[in-house]
């Protein structure tokens, strides 16, 4: 069983669960909320009132997902997991609404964490997968949990803080890291952007990682995908590109669109020393 730990400044006790909470020997207590998820955000953790994603942008991207269009990237990670050892633990920060980890779980056979910055995410995943563990943290600073706790960190779409990744995976472990593609929604970016500019985003996450992994292999997801207008209204809205009221008129604009999903996906083993 993975060990969460104590996010109090100087603590990092173990935490014990409790039926409604998780507490340490040291006294903090942190209370479990009803859909059974626990808050560990500390409030230097905290950089605004609402951190994180917004209800809008996650479920958004839930709505997508669930649709299919998230299916490439989901097959791919389906390969990678295989090969796990009976009753692994896999972690998977930044977690957003859970839909890749629970998708994973439900098919059984490891200890599936998820973390994010976001409550509204948070929630959403711990409703629909309640046989995860779900934690609101800021991992960009600290990931709760005790050193060499993970066979398997999953960090799709979302920040790296290469340091705490490290510290919380086994020697033997296995970090996948997943980026938009160059091409990634390039149709609907040149429609309502006015620009495609294909962006090498893993070449940066290798350069991030470099001092703490090693590149084991990569590869790229791709699928294509009619979008209808609530579909591209729901892209535009969990990717962050719909702000702009001169964006949204653009996006009314366009009653379908045939679009390219993409991800480079990388594994990386942690460097020994």
């Amino acid at each position: 069983m993975v060990t969460l730990i104590c996010p109090v400044r100087h603590c990092g006790a173990p935490l014990e669960r409790r039926p409604r909470s998780l507490a340490c020997p040291q006294g903090h207590s942190f209370d479990l909320a009803r859909s059974g998820y626990c808050n560990l955000l500390q409030p230097q953790d905290r950089r605004s009132k609402n951190p994180g994603d917004s209800r809008d942008a996650v479920e958004a991207r839930r709505r997508l997902l669930e649709a299919g269009y998230g299916g490439a990237l989901l097959a791919a990670l389906e390969d990678e997991i295989a090969a796990l050892r009976p009753a692994a633990a896999v972690l998977d920060v930044g977690c957003g609404e859970g839909f890749y980890l629970g998708s994973l779980a439900l098919k059984g056979g490891f200890e599936a964490h998820g973390v994010d910055l976001s409550v509204p995410a948070v929630e959403l995943a711990a409703r629909r997968y309640p046989e995860c563990t779900w934690i609101v943290a800021n991992a960009d600073r600290f990931l709760p949990y005790a050193p060499e706790s993970f066979d398997l960190v999953l960090s799709l779409d979302s920040r790296l803080s290469p340091a705490e990744i490290r510290r919380v995976l086994a020697p033997e472990g296995r970090l996948l890291v997943a980026v938009p593609a160059p091409d990634d929604l390039v149709e609907l970016r040149a429609a309502v952007l006015g620009e495609g500019v294909l962006r090498d985003r893993l070449a940066r996450a290798i350069d991030l990682l470099a001092p703490d992994f090693e590149l084991e292999n990569r590869r790229t997801v791709r699928q294509t995908a009619h979008l209808d207008a609530a579909a591209l209204a729901d892209a535009l809205a969990a990717t962050y590109r719909g702000a702009r009221q001169s964006r949204r008129v653009r996006l009314d604009a366009i009653p379908d669109l045939e679009v390219t999903l993409a991800h480079d996906l990388a594994c990386f083993l942690p460097r020994s020393g």
